[in-house]
Protein backbone atom coordinates (compact mmCIF):
# COMPACT_ATOMS: atom_id res chain seq x y z
CA UNK A 1 0.00 0.00 0.00
CA UNK A 2 1.56 3.48 -0.75
CA UNK A 3 2.02 6.02 1.79
CA UNK A 4 0.15 8.99 1.81
CA UNK A 5 -0.11 12.18 3.45
CA UNK A 6 -3.10 14.38 4.63
CA UNK A 7 -3.65 18.18 3.18
CA UNK A 8 -4.07 20.99 5.18
CA UNK A 9 -7.36 20.28 7.34
CA UNK A 10 -7.62 24.27 6.31
CA UNK A 11 -8.73 22.98 2.55
CA UNK A 12 -11.57 24.37 1.04
CA UNK A 13 -13.04 22.57 -1.68
CA UNK A 14 -13.76 24.91 -5.42
CA UNK A 15 -15.43 22.58 -7.14
CA UNK A 16 -19.27 23.12 -6.35
CA UNK A 17 -21.37 26.15 -5.18
CA UNK A 18 -21.01 25.38 -1.76
CA UNK A 19 -17.00 26.07 -1.18
CA UNK A 20 -16.75 23.23 1.52
CA UNK A 21 -14.30 23.62 4.32
CA UNK A 22 -14.85 20.91 6.18
CA UNK A 23 -12.75 18.09 4.09
CA UNK A 24 -9.20 16.70 3.53
CA UNK A 25 -7.35 15.40 0.36
CA UNK A 26 -4.95 12.73 0.66
CA UNK A 27 -2.14 12.88 -1.72
CA UNK A 28 -0.33 9.78 -2.59
CA UNK A 29 3.56 9.31 -2.30
CA UNK A 30 3.30 8.66 -6.56
CA UNK A 31 0.99 9.05 -9.17
CA UNK A 32 -1.75 7.90 -7.45
CA UNK A 33 -4.90 10.43 -8.02
CA UNK A 34 -6.27 12.58 -5.31
CA UNK A 35 -8.45 11.63 -2.77
CA UNK A 36 -10.87 13.05 -0.29
CA UNK A 37 -10.22 12.83 2.78
CA UNK A 38 -12.81 13.43 6.39
CA UNK A 39 -16.01 12.59 4.31
CA UNK A 40 -17.67 11.75 1.14
CA UNK A 41 -19.11 14.18 -1.76
CA UNK A 42 -18.89 12.29 -5.44
CA UNK A 43 -18.58 15.90 -7.22
CA UNK A 44 -15.16 16.49 -5.38
CA UNK A 45 -14.36 13.28 -5.99
CA UNK A 46 -14.79 13.28 -9.24
CA UNK A 47 -12.95 16.44 -10.07
CA UNK A 48 -10.00 15.26 -7.86
CA UNK A 49 -9.35 12.54 -9.54
CA UNK A 50 -8.48 14.72 -12.79
CA UNK A 51 -5.14 15.52 -10.62
CA UNK A 52 -2.32 12.80 -10.00
CA UNK A 53 -0.15 13.65 -6.76
CA UNK A 54 2.28 14.18 -8.22
CA UNK A 55 2.03 17.31 -10.46
CA UNK A 56 2.30 15.99 -14.42
CA UNK A 57 4.46 18.12 -16.60
CA UNK A 58 2.46 19.48 -19.50
CA UNK A 59 3.59 22.40 -22.16
CA UNK A 60 1.69 24.71 -23.78
CA UNK A 61 0.40 24.44 -27.25
CA UNK A 62 -0.02 26.23 -30.19
CA UNK A 63 -2.64 24.54 -33.29
CA UNK A 64 -1.79 21.03 -31.65
CA UNK A 65 2.00 21.49 -31.15
CA UNK A 66 3.86 21.93 -28.15
CA UNK A 67 5.71 25.07 -27.66
CA UNK A 68 7.92 27.26 -25.68
CA UNK A 69 5.67 29.67 -22.54
CA UNK A 70 7.06 32.60 -24.60
CA UNK A 71 5.75 31.26 -27.89
CA UNK A 72 2.12 30.53 -26.40
CA UNK A 73 2.10 33.76 -24.69
CA UNK A 74 3.11 36.17 -27.98
CA UNK A 75 1.07 34.26 -29.93
CA UNK A 76 -2.17 34.65 -27.83
CA UNK A 77 -0.93 38.12 -27.27
CA UNK A 78 -1.19 38.58 -31.24
CA UNK A 79 -4.61 36.91 -31.66
CA UNK A 80 -6.34 39.07 -29.14
CA UNK A 81 -4.67 42.27 -30.26
CA UNK A 82 -5.37 41.36 -33.83
CA UNK A 83 -9.55 40.97 -32.84
CA UNK A 84 -12.03 43.33 -33.58
CA UNK A 85 -14.81 41.83 -31.03
CA UNK A 86 -12.97 39.05 -28.63
CA UNK A 87 -15.21 36.95 -26.18
CA UNK A 88 -13.89 36.18 -22.78
CA UNK A 89 -15.75 33.65 -21.77
CA UNK A 90 -15.79 30.52 -19.26
CA UNK A 91 -13.95 32.93 -16.16
CA UNK A 92 -13.18 29.67 -14.38
CA UNK A 93 -10.75 31.34 -12.19
CA UNK A 94 -10.41 33.12 -8.83
CA UNK A 95 -10.42 36.43 -7.16
CA UNK A 96 -6.94 37.24 -8.71
CA UNK A 97 -7.59 36.07 -11.74
CA UNK A 98 -10.82 37.65 -12.43
CA UNK A 99 -9.11 40.97 -11.32
CA UNK A 100 -6.55 40.72 -13.66
CA UNK A 101 -8.51 39.81 -16.76
CA UNK A 102 -10.60 42.84 -16.19
CA UNK A 103 -8.17 45.46 -17.50
CA UNK A 104 -7.38 42.78 -20.34
CA UNK A 105 -11.40 42.95 -21.19
CA UNK A 106 -10.95 46.19 -21.24
CA UNK A 107 -7.55 46.54 -23.36
CA UNK A 108 -9.32 44.36 -26.22
CA UNK A 109 -12.93 45.92 -25.74
CA UNK A 110 -13.91 42.51 -24.80
CA UNK A 111 -17.50 40.96 -24.05
CA UNK A 112 -17.23 38.72 -20.85
CA UNK A 113 -19.80 35.65 -20.03
CA UNK A 114 -19.30 32.79 -17.61
CA UNK A 115 -20.18 29.42 -18.42
CA UNK A 116 -23.41 28.54 -16.95
CA UNK A 117 -24.12 32.34 -17.36
CA UNK A 118 -28.03 31.54 -18.42
CA UNK A 119 -28.18 30.24 -15.06
CA UNK A 120 -26.38 33.59 -12.79
CA UNK A 121 -28.41 35.69 -15.10
CA UNK A 122 -31.86 34.01 -13.86
CA UNK A 123 -31.06 35.24 -10.89
CA UNK A 124 -29.42 38.46 -11.49
CA UNK A 125 -31.86 39.78 -13.94
CA UNK A 126 -34.89 38.94 -11.37
CA UNK A 127 -32.66 40.67 -8.93
CA UNK A 128 -32.01 43.91 -11.18
CA UNK A 129 -36.13 44.13 -12.06
CA UNK A 130 -37.08 43.40 -8.55
CA UNK A 131 -34.61 43.14 -5.90
CA UNK A 132 -34.14 40.51 -3.38
CA UNK A 133 -34.24 38.94 -0.04
CA UNK A 134 -31.02 36.90 0.39
CA UNK A 135 -29.76 34.61 3.10
CA UNK A 136 -26.44 32.32 3.71
CA UNK A 137 -25.88 29.09 4.23
CA UNK A 138 -25.14 29.65 7.85
CA UNK A 139 -28.19 31.49 9.06
CA UNK A 140 -30.56 28.64 6.78
CA UNK A 141 -28.47 26.15 9.08
CA UNK A 142 -29.42 27.54 12.63
CA UNK A 143 -32.02 29.66 11.94
CA UNK A 144 -34.62 28.57 9.31
CA UNK A 145 -38.12 26.63 10.62
CA UNK A 146 -39.30 26.11 6.89
CA UNK A 147 -37.36 25.45 3.69
CA UNK A 148 -38.97 24.82 0.48
CA UNK A 149 -36.48 23.29 -2.09
CA UNK A 150 -37.65 24.29 -5.66
CA UNK A 151 -37.46 21.39 -7.36
CA UNK A 152 -35.62 19.42 -4.95
CA UNK A 153 -32.61 18.91 -3.31
CA UNK A 154 -29.90 19.72 -6.15
CA UNK A 155 -27.42 17.04 -5.39
CA UNK A 156 -26.07 16.85 -8.71
CA UNK A 157 -24.86 20.54 -8.38
CA UNK A 158 -24.13 20.49 -4.46
CA UNK A 159 -24.18 17.00 -2.81
CA UNK A 160 -23.56 18.04 0.12
CA UNK A 161 -26.77 20.66 0.16
CA UNK A 162 -28.88 19.12 2.83
CA UNK A 163 -25.93 19.35 5.46
CA UNK A 164 -25.32 22.61 4.79
CA UNK A 165 -29.01 23.50 5.08
CA UNK A 166 -28.87 21.70 8.52
CA UNK A 167 -30.78 18.80 7.89
CA UNK A 168 -28.43 16.64 10.04
CA UNK A 169 -27.86 18.98 12.86
CA UNK A 170 -28.99 17.25 16.01
CA UNK A 171 -30.86 19.31 18.53
CA UNK A 172 -31.63 22.38 16.33
CA UNK A 173 -35.02 23.63 16.50
CA UNK A 174 -38.20 21.36 14.70
CA UNK A 175 -38.16 22.02 10.90
CA UNK A 176 -40.32 21.65 8.28
CA UNK A 177 -38.84 20.51 4.95
CA UNK A 178 -41.00 20.70 1.45
CA UNK A 179 -39.61 19.93 -1.77
CA UNK A 180 -41.61 21.52 -4.86
CA UNK A 181 -41.25 18.68 -7.39
CA UNK A 182 -42.58 18.55 -10.71
CA UNK A 183 -45.71 16.84 -11.72
CA UNK A 184 -45.32 13.77 -10.16
CA UNK A 185 -42.31 13.82 -8.37
CA UNK A 186 -40.99 12.80 -5.53
CA UNK A 187 -37.19 13.07 -3.93
CA UNK A 188 -35.98 10.29 -2.55
CA UNK A 189 -32.83 12.49 -1.83
CA UNK A 190 -34.89 14.69 0.36
CA UNK A 191 -36.84 11.90 2.43
CA UNK A 192 -33.59 10.26 3.54
CA UNK A 193 -33.51 12.96 6.15
CA UNK A 194 -36.65 12.93 7.63
CA UNK A 195 -35.89 12.38 11.24
CA UNK A 196 -37.81 13.64 15.25
CA UNK A 197 -36.41 17.13 13.92
CA UNK A 198 -37.00 17.31 10.20
CA UNK A 199 -40.26 16.32 8.70
CA UNK A 200 -40.39 15.68 5.04
CA UNK A 201 -42.99 17.00 2.73
CA UNK A 202 -43.83 16.59 -1.62
CA UNK A 203 -46.01 19.23 -3.04
CA UNK A 204 -45.86 18.21 -6.93
CA UNK A 205 -46.91 20.00 -9.57
CA UNK A 206 -50.09 19.22 -11.53
CA UNK A 207 -50.00 17.58 -14.84
CA UNK A 208 -48.58 19.43 -17.53
CA UNK A 209 -47.66 22.65 -15.35
CA UNK A 210 -43.92 23.76 -14.71
CA UNK A 211 -42.48 24.49 -11.98
CA UNK A 212 -42.67 28.60 -12.30
CA UNK A 213 -46.66 28.15 -13.37
CA UNK A 214 -46.71 26.37 -9.67
CA UNK A 215 -44.93 29.12 -7.84
CA UNK A 216 -46.96 31.66 -9.69
CA UNK A 217 -49.99 29.86 -8.60
CA UNK A 218 -48.42 29.50 -4.71
CA UNK A 219 -48.00 33.45 -5.12
CA UNK A 220 -51.47 34.16 -5.51
CA UNK A 221 -52.10 32.10 -2.37
CA UNK A 222 -49.63 33.64 -0.13
CA UNK A 223 -51.61 37.61 0.34
CA UNK A 224 -54.96 36.15 -0.35
CA UNK A 225 -55.40 33.34 1.61
CA UNK A 226 -58.61 31.17 -0.01
CA UNK A 227 -59.81 29.10 3.32
CA UNK A 228 -61.81 27.01 0.75
CA UNK A 229 -59.11 25.71 -0.91
CA UNK A 230 -57.78 22.55 0.17
CA UNK A 231 -55.01 22.36 -1.91
CA UNK A 232 -51.24 21.38 -0.75
CA UNK A 233 -51.02 24.67 -2.27
CA UNK A 234 -52.50 26.48 0.10
CA UNK A 235 -51.35 24.17 2.60
CA UNK A 236 -48.04 25.27 1.97
CA UNK A 237 -49.04 29.39 1.65
CA UNK A 238 -50.41 29.05 5.70
CA UNK A 239 -47.13 27.26 6.56
CA UNK A 240 -45.16 29.92 4.66
CA UNK A 241 -47.03 32.61 6.21
CA UNK A 242 -47.17 31.14 10.13
CA UNK A 243 -43.14 30.40 9.69
CA UNK A 244 -41.12 32.48 12.00
CA UNK A 245 -38.03 32.25 9.35
CA UNK A 246 -38.53 30.52 5.49
CA UNK A 247 -36.33 30.27 3.07
CA UNK A 248 -36.57 28.61 -0.73
CA UNK A 249 -33.66 27.01 -2.26
CA UNK A 250 -32.87 26.02 -5.42
CA UNK A 251 -30.46 25.48 -8.64
CA UNK A 252 -31.88 28.24 -11.27
CA UNK A 253 -29.40 26.12 -13.55
CA UNK A 254 -31.92 22.61 -12.94
CA UNK A 255 -35.13 24.82 -13.11
CA UNK A 256 -34.38 25.39 -16.90
CA UNK A 257 -36.36 26.38 -19.49
CA UNK A 258 -38.64 28.85 -17.11
CA UNK A 259 -35.80 29.70 -14.54
CA UNK A 260 -36.50 33.37 -14.77
CA UNK A 261 -39.51 32.93 -13.76
CA UNK A 262 -39.21 30.75 -11.26
CA UNK A 263 -36.64 33.09 -9.48
CA UNK A 264 -39.34 36.13 -9.87
CA UNK A 265 -42.19 34.21 -8.66
CA UNK A 266 -39.98 32.96 -5.51
CA UNK A 267 -38.50 36.81 -5.12
CA UNK A 268 -42.12 37.89 -5.03
CA UNK A 269 -43.28 35.25 -2.25
CA UNK A 270 -40.58 36.22 -0.11
CA UNK A 271 -41.44 39.90 -0.58
CA UNK A 272 -44.97 39.24 0.27
CA UNK A 273 -44.13 36.90 3.40
CA UNK A 274 -41.43 40.08 4.78
CA UNK A 275 -44.77 42.16 5.42
CA UNK A 276 -45.36 40.12 8.65
CA UNK A 277 -42.73 37.77 8.92
CA UNK A 278 -39.51 36.98 7.96
CA UNK A 279 -38.22 34.90 4.34
CA UNK A 280 -35.31 34.74 1.96
CA UNK A 281 -34.03 32.56 -0.69
CA UNK A 282 -31.20 30.87 -1.38
CA UNK A 283 -30.04 29.89 -5.09
CA UNK A 284 -27.44 27.71 -5.81
CA UNK A 285 -25.12 28.16 -8.54
CA UNK A 286 -22.08 30.61 -9.57
CA UNK A 287 -19.52 27.46 -8.89
CA UNK A 288 -16.14 27.05 -11.43
CA UNK A 289 -15.65 30.65 -10.71
CA UNK A 290 -18.63 31.95 -12.36
CA UNK A 291 -20.19 34.05 -9.36
CA UNK A 292 -16.18 35.06 -8.84
CA UNK A 293 -15.65 36.50 -11.75
CA UNK A 294 -19.68 38.41 -11.80
CA UNK A 295 -18.32 39.70 -8.28
CA UNK A 296 -14.78 41.04 -9.49
CA UNK A 297 -16.40 42.33 -12.82
CA UNK A 298 -19.14 43.98 -10.87
CA UNK A 299 -17.03 45.65 -8.03
CA UNK A 300 -14.40 47.50 -10.47
CA UNK A 301 -16.55 48.44 -13.01
CA UNK A 302 -20.11 48.90 -11.82
CA UNK A 303 -21.28 46.26 -13.75
CA UNK A 304 -22.17 42.22 -14.03
CA UNK A 305 -20.82 40.13 -16.52
CA UNK A 306 -22.47 40.20 -20.47
CA UNK A 307 -21.15 43.43 -20.52
CA UNK A 308 -18.85 44.94 -23.26
CA UNK A 309 -16.07 47.39 -22.69
CA UNK A 310 -16.07 49.33 -25.95
CA UNK A 311 -13.85 52.85 -27.04
CA UNK A 312 -17.44 54.21 -25.78
CA UNK A 313 -17.61 52.99 -22.26
CA UNK A 314 -19.25 50.03 -20.49
CA UNK A 315 -22.62 48.59 -22.59
CA UNK A 316 -24.34 45.73 -20.78
CA UNK A 317 -27.08 43.70 -22.68
CA UNK A 318 -27.40 40.45 -20.54
CA UNK A 319 -29.66 38.98 -23.28
CA UNK A 320 -26.98 39.79 -26.44
CA UNK A 321 -24.05 39.01 -24.70
CA UNK A 322 -24.74 34.82 -24.28
CA UNK A 323 -21.61 33.10 -25.31
CA UNK A 324 -23.97 31.14 -26.73
CA UNK A 325 -25.91 33.48 -28.86
CA UNK A 326 -22.61 35.17 -29.51
CA UNK A 327 -21.12 32.40 -31.36
CA UNK A 328 -24.29 30.95 -33.04
CA UNK A 329 -24.70 34.45 -34.55
CA UNK A 330 -21.20 34.86 -35.86
CA UNK A 331 -20.61 38.48 -33.78
CA UNK A 332 -17.37 37.73 -32.01
CA UNK A 333 -13.91 37.07 -34.14
CA UNK A 334 -12.20 35.83 -31.35
CA UNK A 335 -12.88 34.14 -27.81
CA UNK A 336 -10.39 33.61 -24.76
CA UNK A 337 -11.68 30.51 -22.38
CA UNK A 338 -10.93 30.53 -18.81
CA UNK A 339 -11.41 27.00 -16.86
CA UNK A 340 -9.03 26.48 -14.31
CA UNK A 341 -11.06 24.02 -12.47
CA UNK A 342 -12.88 21.61 -14.94
CA UNK A 343 -11.09 19.30 -17.22
CA UNK A 344 -14.43 19.22 -19.40
CA UNK A 345 -15.86 22.56 -19.39
CA UNK A 346 -15.46 23.30 -23.11
CA UNK A 347 -17.58 26.46 -25.18
CA UNK A 348 -20.20 25.68 -27.76
CA UNK A 349 -18.19 24.20 -30.88
CA UNK A 350 -16.51 27.18 -32.61
CA UNK A 351 -13.99 27.42 -35.33
CA UNK A 352 -12.84 30.33 -34.00
CA UNK A 353 -9.58 31.76 -33.40
CA UNK A 354 -9.23 31.01 -29.39
CA UNK A 355 -7.06 31.55 -26.48
CA UNK A 356 -7.47 28.84 -23.39
CA UNK A 357 -6.40 29.19 -20.53
CA UNK A 358 -7.07 25.96 -19.43
CA UNK A 359 -7.22 22.69 -16.49
CA UNK A 360 -3.90 20.68 -17.86
CA UNK A 361 -5.68 18.10 -18.78
CA UNK A 362 -7.52 20.10 -21.10
CA UNK A 363 -4.92 20.28 -23.78
CA UNK A 364 -6.23 17.47 -26.28
CA UNK A 365 -9.51 18.83 -26.46
CA UNK A 366 -7.83 22.24 -27.77
CA UNK A 367 -5.64 20.72 -30.43
CA UNK A 368 -6.36 22.62 -33.67
CA UNK A 369 -5.42 24.88 -36.43
CA UNK A 370 -6.39 28.65 -34.64
CA UNK A 371 -5.85 27.84 -31.33
CA UNK A 372 -3.13 28.55 -28.65
CA UNK A 373 -3.43 26.04 -25.29
CA UNK A 374 -2.08 27.37 -22.04
CA UNK A 375 -2.26 25.31 -18.66
CA UNK A 376 -2.82 27.15 -15.66
CA UNK A 377 -2.70 26.01 -12.29
CA UNK A 378 -5.53 25.22 -10.30
CA UNK A 379 -6.45 27.63 -6.99
CA UNK A 380 -7.56 25.10 -4.29
CA UNK A 381 -5.07 22.22 -5.69
CA UNK A 382 -1.89 23.22 -7.07
CA UNK A 383 -2.39 27.52 -5.80
CA UNK A 384 -3.70 29.61 -2.86
CA UNK A 385 -6.65 32.09 -3.72
CA UNK A 386 -10.10 33.16 -2.68
CA UNK A 387 -13.40 32.18 -4.43
CA UNK A 388 -17.32 33.65 -3.40
CA UNK A 389 -19.34 31.12 -1.52
CA UNK A 390 -22.80 30.89 -3.62
CA UNK A 391 -24.46 33.05 -0.82
CA UNK A 392 -22.31 35.92 -2.32
CA UNK A 393 -21.48 37.44 1.21
CA UNK A 394 -18.95 35.11 1.97
CA UNK A 395 -15.40 34.71 0.49
CA UNK A 396 -13.34 31.72 0.79
CA UNK A 397 -9.61 30.33 0.85
CA UNK A 398 -8.61 28.52 -0.86
CA UNK A 399 -5.17 26.41 -0.23
CA UNK A 400 -2.80 24.59 -1.61
CA UNK A 401 -2.86 21.14 -2.03
CA UNK A 402 0.25 19.99 -3.95
CA UNK A 403 2.19 22.89 -6.16
CA UNK A 404 2.85 22.91 -9.28
CA UNK A 405 5.21 24.42 -11.94
CA UNK A 406 2.27 26.29 -14.00
CA UNK A 407 1.03 29.85 -14.22
CA UNK A 408 -1.77 30.87 -12.91
CA UNK A 409 -4.61 32.73 -14.03
CA UNK A 410 -3.59 36.18 -12.96
CA UNK A 411 0.25 35.76 -13.71
CA UNK A 412 -0.83 34.71 -17.94
CA UNK A 413 -3.44 37.48 -17.83
CA UNK A 414 -0.95 40.15 -17.07
CA UNK A 415 1.57 39.22 -18.99
CA UNK A 416 -1.07 38.83 -21.90
CA UNK A 417 -2.04 42.73 -21.25
CA UNK A 418 1.62 43.77 -21.49
CA UNK A 419 2.40 42.11 -24.54
CA UNK A 420 -1.21 43.46 -26.06
CA UNK A 421 -0.58 46.95 -25.37
CA UNK A 422 2.96 46.32 -26.55
CA UNK A 423 1.44 45.29 -29.45
CA UNK A 424 -0.71 48.76 -30.18
CA UNK A 425 1.62 51.27 -29.58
Amino acid sequence: MTDTVAATPAWTCPFCPLACDHLGVRVGAGDEVLALDGGDCARASRRLASFASRPVETRAEIAGRPASADAALAAAAALLAGAAQPLFAGLGCDVAGARALYPLACATGAITDAAGGEALFAGLRALQDRGQFTTTLGEVRTRADLIVFVGGLPVELAPLIAERCGLGDGGRPQRHVVALAPPGGQDPALAAWASEQVTIETVAAEDGEDLAATLQRLLTRVPRPQTDDASPLSALAARLRAAHYAVFVGAPALLAPQAALAVEAVHAIVGHLNRKTRAAALWIGGGDGAATANQVFTWLSGLPLRTRASALGLEHEPFLYATDRLLADGAVDALLWVSSWDAEAVPPPTDLPTVVLGHPAQAAAWRREGCVFIPVSTPGIADDGHLFRTDGTVLMPLHTVRPDALPSVAKIAQALLQAVLEARR
